[in-house]
């Protein structure tokens, strides 16, 4: 049964400092933990405080001939090469492709701005560096966005997309039973940058939801190329994703003007395990990858599959 005044409560509370969040103090997880059933409470009646004005994110939002190529694969894995083929290779390992209907984002920002400001507590994104307007998406995160619509997206998107693309891309079948999620946003007189680094996931899909009109300069992201030692420079455009093996390395350059906002899931395996070695060939449609653990011969019936152990609650941070 629903608390009725839990909204109330949850606006009344004080979160905690920037300066012990970034320390990793343990008042931190106890305040998110205290009241993580408060919280809970919460999105549940704000969702019903809202339920006749509020967007109730579906893939319907993501671009229609991404859309088509992944439900197509779920009713044949047979046709997965339609989907392999919508992603454009920037460097081995790394890809782009257009995500959401980009006349649908506003739809999607309006939906992010309300959560916002519902004034309820979320905990924004703290691993290499605090990005302070970001928000952990994952139930498994403290302070997690657990607005129940949103979380039926978000999963869909994990379940129905993510997983089965990384494994068809970047041969990760074995390691991509757990999810992790957060948005971030870069701002030049906030947080503007992320230096050289690898992420602790199997694959990592980066998705830019600026709309067309939100201009910015800076900001661009940069893979290193460990077949020719090359960094290849790319830039978000709206809508657009890109998905790499966590162990790519990569860095956001300072943004100079204007804003950028991104969406940023991880798979990993069970108790966070992730592939160990280097591959010198990628999923491509059904070729082995060869690192020193990584399962061969993965089918296509494999990869549109979902996995069968349950979701643990082990979080990367």
């Amino acid at each position: 049964m629903i608390n009725n005044n839990a909204l109330a409560q949850a606006r009344a509370l004080t979160l905690p400092s920037r300066e012990a969040m970034l320390k990793r103090d343990a008042s931190v997880s106890e305040f998110w933990n205290n009241n993580r059933k408060l919280l809970e409470d919460a999105w549940v009646a704000w969702e019903i405080e809202n339920k006749d004005n509020l967007l109730v994110p579906d893939e319907t939002l993501l671009d229609p001939k991404l859309r088509k190529a992944i439900n197509d694969a779920w009713k044949n894995p047979e046709k997965e090469n339609a989907v392999a083929d919508l992603w454009e290779e920037i460097i081995p390992g790394v890809y782009t492709v257009q995500f959401f209907d980009v006349e649908r984002l506003a739809e999607f920002r309006n939906y992010l701005e309300a959560v916002v400001n519902s004034q309820i507590p979320a905990r924004p994104p703290y691993g290499i560096q605090l990005n302070r307007y970001g928000i952990m998406l994952d139930q498994r995160s403290e302070g997690h966005l657990a607005a129940a619509n949103f979380q039926a997206f978000y999963n869909e998107i994990m379940d129905r997309y993510m997983r089965p693309i990384a494994r068809l891309l970047l041969g990760t079948y074995g390691y991509d039973n757990q999810t992790f999620g957060f948005s971030i946003q870069y701002n030049p007189d906030k947080d503007k940058d992320l230096h050289p680094h690898t992420d602790a996931s199997a694959a990592t899909l980066n998705i830019n939801i600026n709309l067309p009109e939100e201009k910015f300069t800076g900001s661009q992201v940069d893979f290193h190329d460990k077949s020719t030692g090359k960094v290849v420079r790319t830039v978000f455009e709206p809508g657009k994703a890109i998905i790499h093996r966590g162990n790519v390395p990569h860095a956001t350059h300072p943004i100079t003007s204007g804003q950028r906002n991104n969406l940023v899931v991880w798979l990993y395996g069970d108790r966070m395990q992730i592939p160990r070695g280097n591959a010198s060939s990628y999923g491509n449609f059904g070729n082995s990858v060869s690192t020193d653990n990584t399962p061969e011969n993965i089918t296509a019936q494999q990869r549109w599959s979902l996995p069968e152990t349950p979701k643990d609650s082990f979080a990367p941070f």
